[in-house]
Protein backbone atom coordinates (compact mmCIF):
# COMPACT_ATOMS: atom_id res chain seq x y z
CA UNK A 1 0.00 0.00 0.00
CA UNK A 2 1.70 3.13 -1.20
CA UNK A 3 1.70 6.06 1.23
CA UNK A 4 -1.80 5.81 2.72
CA UNK A 5 -2.30 8.08 5.72
CA UNK A 6 -4.28 7.02 8.79
CA UNK A 7 -7.23 9.22 7.80
CA UNK A 8 -7.43 7.38 4.44
CA UNK A 9 -7.70 3.95 6.08
CA UNK A 10 -11.15 4.32 7.69
CA UNK A 11 -13.76 5.31 5.11
CA UNK A 12 -17.00 5.30 7.14
CA UNK A 13 -18.75 3.50 10.00
CA UNK A 14 -21.20 0.70 9.29
CA UNK A 15 -24.52 1.39 11.01
CA UNK A 16 -26.77 -1.66 10.82
CA UNK A 17 -28.85 -3.51 13.40
CA UNK A 18 -26.24 -6.24 13.70
CA UNK A 19 -23.34 -3.82 14.12
CA UNK A 20 -25.27 -1.72 16.66
CA UNK A 21 -25.76 -4.77 18.91
CA UNK A 22 -22.01 -4.78 19.57
CA UNK A 23 -21.75 -1.18 20.83
CA UNK A 24 -22.37 -2.26 24.42
CA UNK A 25 -19.44 -4.68 24.17
CA UNK A 26 -17.21 -1.94 22.66
CA UNK A 27 -17.28 -3.62 19.26
CA UNK A 28 -17.41 -1.26 16.26
CA UNK A 29 -17.61 -1.90 12.51
CA UNK A 30 -16.05 0.28 9.80
CA UNK A 31 -15.64 0.22 6.04
CA UNK A 32 -11.90 0.48 5.40
CA UNK A 33 -9.50 0.87 2.48
CA UNK A 34 -9.25 -2.41 0.56
CA UNK A 35 -5.47 -2.59 0.93
CA UNK A 36 -5.30 -1.71 4.64
CA UNK A 37 -4.01 -4.36 7.02
CA UNK A 38 -4.95 -4.96 10.66
CA UNK A 39 -2.01 -2.98 12.05
CA UNK A 40 -2.88 0.08 9.97
CA UNK A 41 -6.53 -0.15 10.99
CA UNK A 42 -5.57 -0.35 14.68
CA UNK A 43 -3.29 2.69 14.39
CA UNK A 44 -5.94 4.67 12.50
CA UNK A 45 -8.64 4.03 15.12
CA UNK A 46 -6.32 4.96 18.00
CA UNK A 47 -5.22 8.19 16.25
CA UNK A 48 -8.67 9.30 15.05
CA UNK A 49 -10.58 8.70 18.29
CA UNK A 50 -9.07 10.04 21.53
CA UNK A 51 -8.88 7.55 24.37
CA UNK A 52 -9.59 4.51 22.20
CA UNK A 53 -7.33 1.49 22.79
CA UNK A 54 -7.80 -1.37 20.34
CA UNK A 55 -7.74 -4.92 21.69
CA UNK A 56 -8.46 -6.85 18.49
CA UNK A 57 -9.26 -6.29 14.79
CA UNK A 58 -11.04 -8.70 12.41
CA UNK A 59 -11.33 -7.97 8.70
CA UNK A 60 -13.67 -9.20 5.96
CA UNK A 61 -13.04 -8.88 2.22
CA UNK A 62 -16.32 -8.53 0.33
CA UNK A 63 -16.59 -9.09 -3.42
CA UNK A 64 -18.65 -6.73 -5.56
CA UNK A 65 -22.24 -7.57 -6.38
CA UNK A 66 -23.28 -8.54 -9.89
CA UNK A 67 -25.25 -5.82 -11.66
CA UNK A 68 -27.03 -5.83 -15.03
CA UNK A 69 -27.83 -2.86 -17.17
CA UNK A 70 -31.40 -2.46 -18.30
CA UNK A 71 -32.07 -3.44 -21.88
CA UNK A 72 -28.87 -5.38 -22.45
CA UNK A 73 -27.30 -8.63 -21.36
CA UNK A 74 -24.10 -6.92 -20.22
CA UNK A 75 -23.18 -7.78 -16.66
CA UNK A 76 -20.80 -5.88 -14.45
CA UNK A 77 -19.76 -5.79 -10.83
CA UNK A 78 -19.73 -3.14 -8.14
CA UNK A 79 -16.45 -2.34 -6.40
CA UNK A 80 -14.92 -4.67 -3.83
CA UNK A 81 -15.07 -3.50 -0.23
CA UNK A 82 -13.45 -4.38 3.07
CA UNK A 83 -14.99 -4.28 6.55
CA UNK A 84 -13.16 -4.15 9.86
CA UNK A 85 -14.65 -5.14 13.20
CA UNK A 86 -12.72 -3.42 15.99
CA UNK A 87 -12.85 -4.44 19.67
CA UNK A 88 -11.77 -1.85 22.24
CA UNK A 89 -10.27 -2.67 25.63
CA UNK A 90 -12.39 -2.40 28.77
CA UNK A 91 -10.59 0.72 30.04
CA UNK A 92 -10.79 2.68 26.78
CA UNK A 93 -13.34 5.39 26.02
CA UNK A 94 -16.31 4.76 23.74
CA UNK A 95 -16.14 6.16 20.24
CA UNK A 96 -18.16 9.39 20.26
CA UNK A 97 -19.78 9.13 16.83
CA UNK A 98 -21.72 6.10 18.07
CA UNK A 99 -22.76 7.51 21.46
CA UNK A 100 -26.06 9.05 20.28
CA UNK A 101 -27.30 5.97 18.45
Amino acid sequence: MADVKFYDVILKPVVTEKSMDGYGEKKYTFLVHTEANKTQIKEAVEKMFDGAKVKKVNTLNLDGKKKRQRGSAVEGKTAKTKKAVVWLTEDSKDIEIFSGL
